[in-house]
């Protein structure tokens, strides 16, 4: 098959069987009156706010460094509920995107819903209108394309002034980075209009950008790479027998590194009436397999194989040339299966929670000259894995994630930063009633830079901008910024120096 007709398959079916018959909602849907009975103060963190949020100046303890001069820019699922119905799983939600402008002692908030033709449609309509990733509203009708069902509610990357808001299925969404208004889907290229673009670019020191999206039905995997100028250079598509749900990837100086879990895609489920999520199976027999695609010539790709295992973030790769062929080290946060997916990330919506395996921070070695590979799973609960930005696709150490996991609350309690190396790790513990969001590291010229992050601090109510010295993150922040409210926890972020 022509690589032409790929990318029209793909750009036609997204990430999803769009076309698959629905299943009809029939009786009540109580997880609305679940979510509202449900006596647990962080459920703060997963409801709706009823607009957009105008710009809000934070009380602020401390001064943040000169280095953090800009503007942090986050995203997440917000709008969980519409009309009476809420969605069951958490990665469903419309999209908000956030500012954070910091400066010095003074730090401004605004918070916009993306704009996307779903949502607009559905504001309008008062209920939902389209399925999503997890779940199948009552009435809804199949969609049209991916783009119509596309909630711009995971990642962003800022790019030539603008700030893409990115989902898994579908196109990127152009934000205005000063004031957060939708500019509409960025269409890279005429013949690549509705294509997925994934939640996780990553950029080269020199500004190139490399991306990819995923197609299950189609068994397909496009490949982007883009100029530091923003225009794009090459785009394909490439089949993949039995591609699994990817999230993440990384790349190296010579090459791309994708890390298939064994959650795999079936169409009979779809057309039966699952949701996407739903039509995906556990097939543990066929391992975690590790795709390495050479940068220069998509053609050259070698697979190597690892222990079954599931993921959904990579923290960084880099490769090195040894008399026994070229290896690359790459670190990632791995769980021994799917569960959190299927069911923490659901029962969330109900203000529940079902506790999974557990997430640990991995370090993994692929050789490509013998095709082993090998993994190492470090003592540590890890999720949403940072670097230094000037490192991606080099050799780095430090890794900025969350940790902590505890009993009777979601998500994390405190911020570490790890040396992949030797398993050394430092951390500081916002306390019994704070959840961890996203940290970033903000290089600061050739001094130890800075650890940027947010946390939804329940007990208060409000939502907590810190800053910490890298090099001292134990100690805990320099600075503090606390807005007048509670944000609903979000996915991803980026800083954009002033």
């Amino acid at each position: 098959m022509q690589r032409r007709e790929l990318m029209r398959l793909l750009a036609s079916a997204g990430a999803l069987s769009l076309l698959a018959p629905l299943a009809r909602a029939t009786g009540t849907d109580n997880w609305q009156a679940d979510f509202e009975a449900a006596d647990v103060p962080w459920k703060t963190g997963f409801a709706t706010p009823p607009g957009d949020l105008p710009l809000t100046r934070a009380t602020v303890r401390g001064r943040f460094p000169d280095a953090v001069a800009g503007t942090l820019f986050r995203i997440g699922p917000a709008g969980h509920d519409l009309g009476g119905e809420r969605y069951h799983h958490w990665f469903d939600g419309d999209g908000m995107v956030h500012r954070f402008v910091i400066d010095g002692a003074d730090v401004r908030h605004q918070g916009r819903y993306v704009a996307t033709p779903k949502r607009v449609a559905e504001v309008r309509a008062g209920r939902r209108l389209f399925e999503a990733f997890g779940t199948i509203p009552p009435g809804v009708e199949p969609p049209t394309s991916a783009d119509s069902i596309n909630v711009a509610n995971t990642s962003v990357l800022p790019l030539q002034g603008e700030v893409l808001a990115l989902w898994e299925g579908g196109s990127a969404t152009r934000v205005d980075a000063r004031t957060l208004g939708t500019l509409g889907v960025k269409t890279w290229r005429p013949d690549l209009a509705g294509m997925p673009f994934s939640a996780h670019p990553k950029v080269d020191p020199d500004g190139t950008v490399w991306n990819f999206g995923v197609s299950s039905s189609q068994s397909m995997l496009a490949l982007y790479e883009i100029g530091a100028d923003g225009a794009l250079r090459r785009a394909t598509a490439l089949p993949v027998p039995d591609i699994g749900m990817v999230h993440d990837f990384a790349v190296t100086e010579r090459h791309l590194v994708f890390l298939m879990p064994p959650l795999v895609y079936d169409s009979k489920r779809k057309e039966a009436g699952a949701s996407f999520l739903d039509a995906h199976v556990w097939r543990p027999e066929l391992g975690m397999r590790a795709l390495v695609v050479d940068k220069q010539n998509w053609d050259k790709r070698q697979m190597l194989a690892l222990p079954a295992g599931f993921l959904f973030h990579v923290g960084n790769a880099w490769e090195e040339d040894t008399p026994r062929g070229t290896q690359i080290h790459i670190d990632y946060v791995r769980s021994d299966n799917a569960d959190s997916v299927f069911t923490t990330n659901r029962e969330l919506m109900r203000a529940r929670i079902a506790r999974s395996t557990r997430p640990h921070l991995t370090v993994a070695t692929l050789n490509l000259g013998t095709g082993e590979a090998t993994q190492k799973v470090l003592p540590l609960e890890a999720e949403f894995p940072r670097i230094d930005p000037r490192r991606v696709g080099l050799r780095h150490r430090q890794v900025v994630h969350a940790t902590q996991l505890r009993s009777g609350v979601p998500g994390f309690g405190a911020v570490a930063r790890t040396d992949v190396e030797t398993g050394r790790s430092q951390r500081f513990s916002y306390g019994p009633r704070a959840i961890v969001e996203e940290h970033v590291f903000v290089p600061d010229g050739s001094k130890p830079g800075w650890v940027l992050g947010t946390v939804l601090d329940f007990g208060r109510q409000k939502t907590v901008l810190s800053c910490f010295a890298a090099d001292h993150l134990a100690s805990g922040p320099v600075a503090q910024a606390v807005l007048p409210y509670a944000l609903p926890l979000g996915l991803h972020g980026a800083f954009v120096p002033a």
